[in-house]
């Protein structure tokens, strides 16, 4: 296993003393077997090196969510929210989330409208509590508090979540439900 998988650059720490950091991943499907490609993407998480699936929230089904706002005519999404347990840097996690988006037939690239109907859609929400603004990757996720199909499935299976920088998950659930925006999509 190359201790380069836990680093940024040459320079860090070794894998093997890394420490393994929370990290929040959204997963959702809209089109093909739904729940099967969410299923065989829990088991690809599980598998990654230095990566540990320490818990799923059940399957949602929410309205899909586009550009223009929710659209009750477009598929509806299934969702959930995994917690693992990883020793991988932010950018080799993500790299890992695409190349599983890939072998589900996610295309990307210029050619592919944002926020299309997809057959798996993997976001890393948050990795322990790292604060990245890159162009590749942006943690926390800029939208995550205004998913309601982030918050609830993640709050079903970390009551005292946190999203860094913008508190509990309990709270902003509340307030997004309140009528704070973004409601049940």
């Amino acid at each position: 296993m190359s201790r380069r998988l836990a680093q940024e650059s040459p320079a860090a720490t070794p894998a093997a003393s890394v420490p393994a950091v929370r990290a929040v991943i959204a997963l959702g499907a809209n089109l093909g077997d739904r729940a099967q490609a969410i299923g065989a993407a829990l088991a690809a998480l599980d598998a990654l090196p230095l990566t540990t699936l320490v818990a799923a929230a059940d399957l949602i089904e929410t309205v899909a969510l586009t550009l223009d706002g929710p659209d009750a005519a477009a598929p509806a999404y299934l969702n959930t929210v995994a917690l693992v347990d990883t020793r991988l840097a932010p950018t080799v996690l993500l790299g890992y989330l695409h190349a599983i988006e890939e072998r589900h037939g996610r295309a990307r690239g210029a050619q592919v409208r944002r926020w299309a109907d997809r057959t798996l859609d993997l976001d890393l929400i948050v990795h322990g509590d790292a604060v990245v603004d890159s162009a590749a990757l942006t943690l926390p996720h800029p939208r995550a508090a205004e998913r309601d199909f982030v918050l609830g499935p993640w709050l079903a299976v970390d009551p005292a979540a946190e999203l860094p920088g913008r508190g509990s998950v309990a709270a902003l659930l509340e307030r997004l439900r309140d009528g704070g925006g973004g409601g049940a999509v």
